[in-house]
């Protein structure tokens, strides 16, 4: 008997801590809104409903009476769903109102009360034969006009929330599956370290010593004596290749294309093979430096220096810029200031760089090109003998 006691009350208590856990941690919202009078004026001391399922009344007030607040009405506490507004005026009429409560607070309803013509059965809505004429399909004017007419204005404004709701789902969807297809892409920075590797993350907090990187095994410091550069993480539509899972595992990439070889005029076999071991290679030394004059024209400088083994012509860089979030972009180039050079055919560039050359260039954006969110860059370059 003991043993069935405590049970009991072992229940009781846990009963009664699950309810004041769901009372306490429960998250509700607010519906205000104003009633007026079939001439627009404020109304005050007017019974407001809150009605839910089947009608049934959930919270009563009344509207304010203050001069600043007159006929102003509020319900606190609302959970989310769907609910029904109802004031009564007495003489000066009713006034309904769906309302859908989903993530936030409800404001700024307006209750116009309004007399009907004639009182409606409260038993349901007319027949159909006294609401629509049979011979044109009119719906005739009357109180079952009124009464349909209100009836179809809820369930739209039910439909609109519910749209409303379900495309705020659909744009949580589309976010994660953008990260569960590329998870990099969340990232806006690509950080070139000077062993090698490069770190996609996102720049926490930075000084003239080190960097935090939130990625995706965690936060990392690195120094910046050991960084090359940070390069803006762009991630397209495009670059995005969606793989079904069903076939994901067979699935085998597509082949990268073959890049053209450089074409030399010398015919020797040896030195087109020295060509191959000994190209050209532009890369950018130090950083991209980005300033602004006082027109609001913003320009890029930078550094390009030829690593390799062989002479580099037409040396550019593409620079291209992401101007908004949906993709949008707009290429431009700029060719570097380096060394001079004519070839046979009398043609003469200072696009040149030799063998471990550096030459410079400055990319200049005018003001009416535009905001931009980021952008990414490539050096290009052409061989000649």
């Amino acid at each position: 008997m003991k043993i069935e006691a405590n049970m009991k009350r072992t229940t009781y208590l846990i009963a009664i801590l699950t309810f004041f856990l769901s009372v306490v941690f429960a998250e509700d919202f607010s519906i205000k809104g104003v009633v007026k009078n079939s001439s627009g004026d404020k109304t005050a001391k007017i019974t407001v409903l809150l009605l839910g399922e089947e009608r049934a009344e959930l919270q009563r007030t009344t509207t304010s009476k203050l001069p600043l607040l007159k006929g102003n009405f509020t319900f606190k506490k609302v959970m989310p769903g769907d609910y029904t507004l109802e004031a009564k005026g007495g003489d000066m009429g009713k006034a309904f109102y769906p309302v859908t409560v989903v993530d936030a607070d409800v404001k700024d309803i307006a209750l116009t009360l309004t007399v009907p013509k004639e009182p409606i059965s409260a038993e349901g809505p007319p027949p159909v034969d006294e609401v629509f004429t049979i011979e044109t399909g009119e719906i005739k004017e009357g109180p079952a006009k009124d009464y349909l007419m209100n009836e179809l204005s809820f369930e739209i404004k039910k439909m609109a929330a519910e749209i409303k709701h379900l495309n705020t789902e659909l744009k949580d969807l589309k976010a994660l599956s953008k990260m569960w297809v590329n998870p990099l892409a969340i990232y806006s920075k690509e950080i070139i370290l000077k062993n090698g590797s490069t770190v996609f993350g996102k720049i926490i907090y930075q000084d003239d010593k080190t960097l935090k990187i939130e990625t995706l095994v965690g936060y990392l410091i690195i120094e910046r004596t050991n960084i090359v550069r940070v390069i803006d993480n762009i991630v397209t539509e495009e670059q995005q290749e969606y793989v079904p899972e069903q076939i994901r595992d067979s699935y085998t990439p597509p082949p990268m294309p073959k890049l053209a070889e450089p074409k030399y005029t010398s015919p020797s076999p040896l030195a087109r093979d020295a060509g191959r071991q000994f190209s050209a290679n532009c890369v950018l030394m130090g950083n991209i430096t980005e300033k602004k004059d006082n027109q609001g024209n913003i320009i890029f400088t930078g550094q390009i220096k030829n690593i390799g083994g062989r002479r580099s012509d037409f040396v550019k860089v593409d620079f291209v810029f992401r101007k908004n979030w949906s993709g949008e972009t707009k290429t431009l180039t700029t060719f570097i200031r380096g060394g001079y050079h004519t070839f046979d055919s009398g043609i003469t560039t200072d696009a040149t760089l030799l063998p471990g050359a550096t030459g410079t260039f400055e990319l200049y954006v005018p003001h009416s090109f535009g905001s931009f969110i980021g952008y990414s860059y490539t050096i290009d370059w052409e061989e000649y003998e």
